[in-house]
C-alpha cells in the first residue's frame, strides 16, 4: 500500500526524526539515499527504508510514499527515492588513536573530520557535549557513509581525557607559538590528537591537559587552516610513525 496522506501517523513521525530532541529520545535517525541505506545496511543497523517505488530488496520493514510525502519527510532539495530510518550506533571508546574534537560547530566540517579519520586509521572520535550533532543530516552527507566506519564517544572531555591520560595515552593538541612540528614526533602508535572550535580553538581548561603542544609548518603567508584541513593533516602526518 502506497501512503498519499501527510497526515500518517508514521509520516509524522518519520518527519519528528529531524529534530535533535526526538532523534535523542527515540535512539534512531533518518539518512538520504541508497549510499548511505547500503552502508547501513551493511553495518547493521537498518531498521526501515522508505521509497517511492517498491525497487529495493533490502531485508527490512518498507514504507512506499508518494513524492510528496518523501519531499515532506527529506531535508534535501530534491528528495531521494529511498530513505532509511536507522537505530543510532553504540557509543564505545575503543582502541589506541583517538580524535578529540571541542565543540565543533560545523556539520560540513565535522563530516570531512570523520572521512579523514577513517582514512587515517582513528579508532575513536570523541566529542564534547556541545559539538555538533552527529546525526545531523548535513553531517550525515559529508561523511559520504564513513559515519559507519568508525566508533564515537561523546561526554565530558576533562574526565574523558584524564581517563586516558591513566591509561598511558598521550594527548596532543595544536598550538602554533608554542608547539613542536608535527613532523619532528617520532612515535604515533598510541595518541589522543585534541582540535577545537572552528572560531575559537580548543577551550584553555581541555589544551592545558595535553602532553604536548604541535604545530603544521606552514607559509607565513598563511594565517590559519580550516580544523577540516588542519585536522586532516595532523591526522596523515601521525598515521604512519
Amino acid at each position: 500500500m502506497v501512503i498519499t496522506s501527510l497526515d500518517n501517523k508514521e509520516v509524522k513521525y518519520l518527519v519528528k526524526l529531524n529534530t535533535k530532541k526526538f532523534r535523542d529520545s527515540e535512539h534512531k535517525f533518518l539518512i538520504d539515499g541508497e549510499h548511505l541505506v547500503e552502508e547501513a545496511y551493511k553495518k547493521g543497523i537498518l531498521d526501515k527504508i522508505i521509497v517511492v517505488d517498491d525497487n529495493y530488496s533490502f531485508n527490512c520493514d518498507k514504507l512506499i510514499v508518494t513524492k510528496e510525502i518523501m519531499k515532506k519527510i527529506s531535508l534535501l532539495d530534491t528528495p531521494p527515492n529511498i530513505m532509511g530510518v536507522c537505530k543510532m550506533m553504540d557509543e564505545k571508546l575503543v582502541g589506541n588513536k583517538y580524535l578529540i574534537l571541542d565543540r565543533i560547530q560545523d556539520p560540513g566540517n565535522l563530516g570531512t573530520i570523520i572521512r579523514s579519520a577513517v582514512a587515517f586509521n582513528v579508532d575513536t572520535i570523541i566529542m564534547s557535549n556541545d559539538t555538533v550533532d552527529l546525526y545531523n543530516s548535513k553531517v550525515l552527507r559529508a561523511t559520504q557513509g564513513m559515519i559507519f566506519s568508525i566508533n564515537y564517544y561523546k561526554g565530558d572531555l576533562v574526565k574523558i581525557i584524564n581517563d586516558l591520560k591513566d591509561k598511558n595515552i598521550p594527548i596532543y593538541t595544536t598550538n602554533v607559538n608554542n608547539g613542536k612540528n608535527i613532523k619532528e614526533i617520532d612515535d604515533t602508535s598510541c595518541y589522543a590528537l585534541i582540535m577545537g572550535n572552528e572560531g575559537s580553538g580548543v577551550r584553555d581548561e581541555i589544551a592545558n591537559l595535553a602532553d604536548t603542544n604541535i604545530y603544521i609548518p606552514m607559509s607565513n603567508s598563511c594565517e590559519s587552516l580550516n580544523v577540516a584541513v588542519a585536522t586532516s593533516i595532523l591526522l596523515y602526518e601521525m598515521s604512519d610513525k
